[in-house]
C-alpha cells in the first residue's frame, strides 16, 4: 500500500510474542499477491501479512479519477476482502526489521519469522517539496498520487480557464513513472473539451533527460508533446512551492543554480523513497544508485545478505520502473524461489529468475494509449504481436476494463 511518512521506532529487545513460518511485510499490491500464490503452492503454510490499512487500492485507476473517468470509489474495496483468508492479518504498521534475531517489530508486539517477504511498497514524501504539504488541494496545486487528491486533481482541472499549467516529475524513482505525462495528456483533451486550451501554456518539468528512457516509446512521446504543443523543461527537479506568489522553484540538474517559473495550475509528483523504517535497517543498499532501497539479487529477489529473507514490489532496489505490471511477474519467481529454501535450504540452477519487465500503459489522451513493456536495460519486451509503439484505443480500453479486472480478480487470488 501506498507509505506515508511516519515517525520511526528504534529496534527494541521486546520479547518475541508471536512467531511465523512466513512474514509478509504489506499487504498491498505485492503483499497480497505473493500471500495468494504462497497458499496454493503451500496450502498448510503459517503465513502472517502485516498491513494497518483497512482499505486496498488499485492506485493505477486514480489517472483516470483524476480525468473523471471513474469516481474514487471505483479503486478502492476494503482490505479484509483481499486477504487471503488462511492469512493472519496483522493489523499494525511495521516499525523495524532485525534480520539477526528474525524478527519484525510493530506498534505493540515484536514477531519472529523463519522466512520474510519485504513489500511495505513505497514512501510519499510529501514534505520533500517545501511548500507542498500546505499547498496541495488549494489555488491550483494538485497530485494524483493519493486518493482523494485524484478527486480533488478533476475538480482543480475543470475549473481552469486558461494560464500557465506545469506538470512535473522528480528526481527520484516513484512509481508510475508515466503518470505524470498521462495526467498531462488528458488534462490536455480535457481543456480542447472545455474550449480553454487556446488560452493555456502547458509544460513538462521533469528531473530526466528525456521523455521517456525506451526506444520507439521516446520517439512516440515526443510526436504526442509536440502535436499538443507541450512545452518540455529536462533536468528540472521541483524543490520548493511559493502558493502566495504562484511560483515553482526548480533545482536544474547538474548546475548549480535554480529556476523559478509562474504557474496557475501545477500538478505536482511528490519525491517517493523506500519508507523509513527499511531505509534504516541493515536490508538495504548502502551506496549507488539505489542506495536506500532494499537489496536483493535483481534475477532471483532474494535478499544478498540474508537467504531467507525476499523482497518485490516498490521497496525493491531494481533498475527497472516500479508498476504493478512488475509485481505480476516478480510474484512468482519470490514464491518460487522462497518455497525452494523453504523445502531445500538454498536455492539452485533451477531457481525462477525475473528479467526486470515491467509496463507502463501510457495514456496520450481520452481513448488512447501506448502499452511500453520492457525489461531491464530498458529493452522493449511486448507482449502482443503488433507495433504497441503506437497510440491505441484497444490499448485504452485494456487499460479501462481489462486490467483492473485482471487485478481484482486474478492477480490478488493468485492467478495471474
Amino acid at each position: 500500500m501506498e507509505t506515508q511518512t511516519t515517525p520511526t521506532a528504534e529496534p527494541t529487545q521486546r520479547p518475541v510474542t508471536a512467531r511465523h513460518q512466513v512474514v509478509i511485510i504489506g499487504g498491498g499490491t505485492a503483499g497480497i499477491t505473493v500471500a495468494a500464490r504462497l497458499f496454493k503452492a503451500l496450502p498448510d503454510a503459517d503465513v502472517a501479512v502485516i498491513e494497518p490499512a483497512s482499505h486496498h487500492y488499485y492506485q493505477p485507476l486514480w489517472t483516470l479519477v483524476a480525468a473523471g473517468v471513474f469516481p474514487k470509489e471505483a479503486s478502492q474495496r476494503t482490505e479484509d476482502s483481499v486477504m487471503p483468508k488462511k492469512a493472519t492479518w496483522v493489523k499494525e504498521r511495521a516499525t523495524a526489521i532485525d534480520p539477526e534475531r528474525q524478527t519484525v517489530t510493530t506498534e505493540t508486539q515484536t514477531i519472529g519469522y523463519d522466512y520474510l517477504v519485504v513489500a511495505p511498497g513505497i514512501q510519499i514524501d510529501w514534505d520533500g517539496i517545501d511548500g507542498l504539504p500546505e499547498a496541495l488541494g488549494h489555488d491550483g496545486v494538485c497530485s494524483i498520487y493519493d486518493y482523494r487528491q485524484a478527486e480533488q486533481t478533476w475538480h482543480t482541472l475543470q475549473a481552469f480557464r486558461g494560464g500557465k499549467a506545469i506538470f512535473t516529475s522528480p528526481s527520484t524513482p516513484i512509481k508510475c513513472g508515466g503518470a505524470p505525462q498521462k495526467i498531462m495528456y488528458l488534462a490536455d483533451d480535457l481543456w480542447r473539451r472545455n474550449g480553454v486550451r487556446d488560452g493555456a501554456e502547458i509544460s513538462f518539468a521533469t528531473a530526466g533527460s528525456v521523455i521517456f528512457g525506451v526506444r520507439g516509446f521516446k520517439e512516440t512521446l515526443e510526436q504526442v508533446a509536440r502535436r499538443k504543443d507541450i512545452h518540455l523543461h529536462f533536468l528540472r527537479d521541483l524543490v520548493a512551492l511559493r502558493p502566495e506568489t504562484h511560483e515553482a522553484v526548480f533545482r536544474v540538474m547538474g548546475e548549480d543554480r535554480e529556476e523559478v517559473l509562474p504557474y496557475d495550475l501545477i500538478h505536482v509528483t511528490p519525491p517517493m523513497s523506500a519508507p523509513d523504517f527499511i531505509k534504516q535497517s541493515p536490508l538495504v543498499l548502502t551506496e549507488g544508485p539505489m542506495k536506500g532501497w532494499l537489496d536483493v539479487d535483481h534475477y532471483t529477489l532474494q535478499h544478498r545478505r540474508y537467504p531467507n529473507v525476499f523482497g518485490l514490489g516498490d521497496v525493491a532496489g531494481l533498475p527497472t520502473a516500479k508498476t504493478g505490471a512488475a509485481v505480476r511477474k516478480q510474484a512468482p519467481v519470490v514464491v518460487h524461489n522462497l518455497k525452494a529454501v523453504m523445502e531445500k535450504g538454498r536455492l539452485d540452477a533451477r531457481a525462477a529468475t525475473y528479467n526486470g519487465y515491467s509496463s507502463c500503459p501510457l495514456v496520450t489522451g481520452y481513448g488512447r494509449l501506448v502499452l511500453a513493456e520492457f525489461a531491464y536495460d530498458n529493452e522493449p519486451d511486448p507482449s502482443f504481436p503488433f507495433d504497441t509503439t503506437r497510440e491505441r484505443h484497444s490499448m485504452y480500453l485494456l487499460k479501462k476494463y481489462g486490467l483492473p479486472f485482471l487485478y481484482w480478480n486474478l492477480m490478488l487470488k493468485g492467478r495471474a
